[in-house]
């Protein structure tokens, strides 16, 4: 399996042979190598046909796993990943991948549960294992068994009833998906195309930043609303004046100067508000720190 993973590009790949390289074994160079995206991977190793993958390619492939099925809930439930391999058409073994879960998700979950927003999970894995993940996390909706075309369907479906959202991703697969929510948010450490895809950029893996860029895009309204209220109150309040509305009642007319000062002050005060933004703090969850920290996002768009 190892070997036929080294010409993967997949994190579960390169957990796979990280593992073989710790445990000393040598691995071959594979030939005829061929990867189906959401399924597996095959090729010739050592004379020997291999297919390694997710129980769909093996079904793909005529090659029933039940052999395994108690193996694999078990391993769903723990929150792993089951991936089967088969030599020579017979099924041989399987394997299970872990993704330790980030020590920040939960509060980065948390946050965004705080702002009202309801969070969901689209995942190729299996539905075992992604609810397992889901419950440990406090994810409110999960997507599981999705094909890397599938994502931009499931999206669809998640925004029927006219609910509006946002997708987070870093992967190539995840690009389509970024492009066709209403907000596209891709991880900074992802890959090139999905940053080019997204909307916004979060410069760090940290996912705590997604609640932020929700936080002080909605700030960043609330002060343009401030501005565009003040900015005609003002005006309207003390244009006429200027013009002279008071002369027939009181006898007094504006100043050119003061009348110039009084438009400099409008600009200022809605510059200094403007302003404040320059000090909103990360939006944590209620584990965590209420302690401010910099913002680390760029907006793409």
């Amino acid at each position: 399996m190892a070997s036929l993973e080294t010409l993967s590009e997949h994190p579960i790949a390169e957990a796979i042979v990280a593992a073989a390289e710790k445990g000393g074994l040598s691995l071959t160079a594979p030939l005829g190598f061929e990867a189906t995206p959401g399924y597996g991977i095959s090729g010739i190793v050592d004379g020997h046909k291999v297919l390694v993958g997710a129980d769909r390619a093996l079904a793909k492939a005529g090659i029933a796993v039940d052999h395994f099925a108690g193996d694999a809930r078990q391993l769903g439930d723990e929150g792993k990943s089951p991936l089967y391999a088969a030599i020579d058409g017979t099924l041989a073994a399987i394997i299970a991948v872990a993704d330790p879960i980030k020590p920040t998700s939960r509060s980065a979950i948390a946050a965004l549960h705080e702002q009202g927003l309801t969070v969901a999970m689209i995942t190729g894995d299996n539905a075992r294992t992604a609810h397992a993940i889901a419950r440990q996390l406090g994810i409110d909706e999960v997507v599981a068994e999705v094909l890397p075309e599938g994502k931009v369907d499931a999206i669809k479906r998640l925004r029927a009833n006219g609910r509006k959202l946002a997708f987070v991703g870093d992967g190539i697969n995840d690009a389509p998906a970024l492009a066709e929510a209403d907000v596209g948010l891709a991880v900074g450490t992802g890959t090139d195309i999905a940053i080019e895809s997204a909307d916004v950029v979060l410069m760090s893996g940290d996912l705590r930043g997604v609640s932020t860029a929700l936080a002080i895009s909605r700030a960043t309204i609330r002060n343009i609303k401030q501005n565009l209220f003040w900015a005609f109150a003002y005006n309207a309040t003390l244009v006429p004046v200027a013009a002279g509305v008071a002369y027939p009642f009181t006898g007094m007319l504006l100043s050119p100067a003061l009348a110039a000062g009084a438009m400099a002050l409008s600009s200022v005060f809605v510059l200094a508000n403007a302003l404040r933004l320059r000090s909103f703090g990360a939006q944590v969850g209620a584990s965590d720190s209420r302690t401010a920290a910099p913002l680390e996002l760029e907006y793409a768009k």
